[in-house]
């Protein structure tokens, strides 16, 4: 019976591997008892541990298993041999059926939800007759929502969330940022991600996705204007919103120029846009990369075979250690992007003679037209010394724990200063030093736009920067002196207010002494906090690996007014997108996702997939969805189901 048992199912997985591409985006590997593995795609999003997958999958099998055994499998023998015992088994397994409680039921669907969630997958994904024909299989009571339900569901879902949202929001006590990211579905839908940064209490850096936005045609500045206003409304953020964090588009530009022009206008608040100085740093590279274009394209196809041959890089492997050219790891990264574009050039020049062993071995399956002529050869090793200090720096940029305005434009500041020594160079090619030339004009037009009083006092803000290590371009006296205004007006007068005593004086002789106190008060105050500002500048910048969070954090005993200005401006984001998005492949399985995902199920399903991230339970109504806690019940029923079976 078992062996019977384990090669239906067999049958089964090979029909599902065969005919459905769906099952392409289910990420790991899942095991019930006896039943052999179904290997799946292996990839997974990041954030969940690869335990929680393969635990969420199993179940989802393991749920419909427990509960009611197909018909025929609690047979342990042929019916012709054993013909008593039939009768019983028949009669009662229609009572385990009608015995099992509808909530199960919906555990089963709540499971399904949860791996839509994790793996980022469409609720169309659920119209697919096999997958609920596999349930059906595994247990005939199974009852799976349809899509049009699945869809009802996750948007109840992600409304009872999003109170959630607004309930954390209001809770904050400090001024918040904001990022904006915009992307193209396969729809051509524009879509807007908006996401808030702040500070709390105890120094801890915090973000939380707020809406993704379908932005209406004709998806210009006015347009992005209104659905950001609508955004701030709901979470009531008009007046404490301190900056934006935009992605460099001129639409997104325009639209942040028009909510700062209101915000002017009434006087709400201080408020500054910024633009991402990752996506500035991408296509000023860019423009550099575009002068080597075809000889990264030649290297690229031949890691490309090389990543789909495991004799070819075998044989790569053995040759780099006999020629001494570096340990390499498969995959290599040919991703499009920063990372496996450099990668392309780091091979040429550290790996060219097993790189050129392996083509001309392969000859016939690679052809010459992958192998670099001489000048190739030159120009991809010039490129490559030229670039290593943009490796370095992105490196550093996207492995510091809290990227602040500061360490950004120290960052920017060294590369426009190597753009600079080689466009003015002598000895740079002619090639070289027009693409320079380009990327210059970029790097000075990202310069001139962060040339302002704001950015010059978050960037001082940062202990490990101060005034010592502002670019030349900013460190104006003027912004020290407009930075010293803005603190006293906004972080010392507003903690002291005037007291009101019960007394028998006139009104107007009250008003009179109070307001006496009051200047007292504020003259105190002004000392106080030029001295707090004064004594941190003179002191000199801490070293870099510094963690900025806990230096304030210790620090703002001694500067408990300047340490509440610092927890606004520190939250002040300098890329509008985390910066391994851009220069790394982790962004194209993000692009991959967002890009697939219809209107219908895209805002719902990736606010709450990111809420869920972020740590807030899982909310149908006013019911917490506990999913862990389901898993754990379907481990433990299982388990029980598995040992009666064998028992039997």
């Amino acid at each position: 019976m078992r062996r019977k048992t384990i090669a239906i199912l067999k049958m089964w997985i090979k029909k599902i591997r065969r005919g459905v591409q769906v099952m392409m985006h289910l990420k790991l590997p899942f095991l019930i008892n006896d039943i052999p593995q179904f290997f799946v795609r292996s990839s997974s999003p990041p954030n969940y541990s690869s335990n929680f997958r393969e635990n969420l999958l199993k179940n989802l099998l393991r749920f419909s298993v427990i509960s009611n055994r197909h018909p025929g499998y609690d047979k342990t023998g042929d019916s012709s041999s054993n013909p008593a015992p039939q009768p019983v088994t028949v009669a009662k397994k229609p009572q385990t059926q009608n015995k099992l409680p509808t909530v199960e039921l919906d555990h089963l669907n709540w499971l399904i939800i949860k791996w839509l969630l994790v793996s980022s997958l469409p609720t169309s994904t659920l119209s697919e007759k096999w997958l609920s024909n596999s349930f059906k299989f595994l247990n005939p009571s199974a009852e799976i929502w349809n899509g049009e339900k699945f869809q009802i569901v996750l948007r109840e879902v992600f409304r009872s969330m999003q109170e959630s949202v607004r309930l954390i929001i209001e809770q904050i006590t400090s001024k918040v940022s904001l990022t904006l990211d915009f992307w193209t579905s396969y729809e051509q839908i524009l879509y807007m991600s908006v996401t808030c940064q702040w500070i709390d209490e105890y120094w801890s850096f915090q973000k939380v996705l707020l809406d993704v936005c379908h932005v209406p045609s004709p998806c210009g500045g006015p347009e992005i204007y209104y659905v950001l206003s609508k955004v701030l409304r709901m979470y009531n953020l008009e007046t404490r919103v301190l900056a934006i964090t935009h992605d460099n588009s001129p639409n997104a530009l325009h639209a942040c120029r028009s909510l700062k022009g209101d915000m002017d206008e009434q006087k709400l608040t201080v408020f500054c846009y910024i633009p991402c100085s990752a996506q500035t740093l991408n296509s000023i590279i860019n423009d550099g990369l575009r002068t080597t274009k075809s000889v990264i394209l030649k290297i690229r196809e031949f890691v490309l075979e090389m990543n789909s041959s495991l004799e070819m890089s075998e044989d790569f492997v053995q040759f780099t250690t006999a020629y001494q050219e570096g340990n390499w790891k498969f995959p290599i990264d040919a991703s499009a992007r920063w990372s496996g574009s450099y990668q392309m050039l780091d091979i040429a020049r550290k790996a060219s003679k097993s790189m050129e062993t392996v083509i001309r071995k392969y000859e016939e399956q690679l052809g010459s037209r992958v192998l670099l002529s001489p000048a190739e050869k030159n120009v991809g090793n010039i490129m490559h010394k030229y670039l290593e200090p943009f490796y370095k720096t992105i490196n550093n940029i996207c492995t510091n724990k809290v990227l602040t305005i500061g360490m950004l434009l120290f960052f920017m500041d060294h590369i426009s200063d190597t753009i600079s020594a080689c466009k003015d160079s002598r000895q740079t090619p002619e090639w070289l030093k027009t693409a320079a030339e380009d990327m210059h004009i970029k790097a000075q037009n990202y310069s001139d736009q962060v040339c302002n009083p704001f950015t010059y006092m978050t960037a001082i803000l940062d202990p490990r920067i101060k005034v010592e290590l502002v670019p030349e371009y900013l460190n104006l006296e003027s912004y020290l002196d407009e930075s010293r205004n803005h603190f006293i007006r906004n972080y010392s007068t507003s903690y002291f207010s005037s007291i009101s005593y019960g007394s028998t004086q006139e009104p107007e002789e009250i008003d009179s002494f109070a307001e006496e106190i009051a200047r007292k008060k504020r003259r105190a105050s002004v000392g106080s906090a030029t001295d707090e500002l004064t004594q941190y500048l003179s002191e000199p910048p801490v070293p870099m690996p510094t963690d900025v969070m806990d230096w304030w954090k210790v620090n703002s005993s001694r500067y408990p007014r300047l340490s509440l200005m610092a927890r606004d401006h520190l939250a002040v984001q300098s890329t509008a997108v985390m910066p391994e998005d851009i220069f790394s492949a982790k962004g194209d399985e993000a692009d991959r996702q967002r890009f697939s995902m219809p209107m219908h199920d895209a805002r719902a399903l990736l606010c709450v997939r990111s809420w869920i991230k972020y740590g807030i339970k899982l909310r149908y109504k006013s019911r917490e969805i506990d999913v862990d806690r389901i898993m754990e019940l379907t481990a433990e029923s299982g388990g029980r189901g598995f040992d009666r079976k064998q028992k039997l």
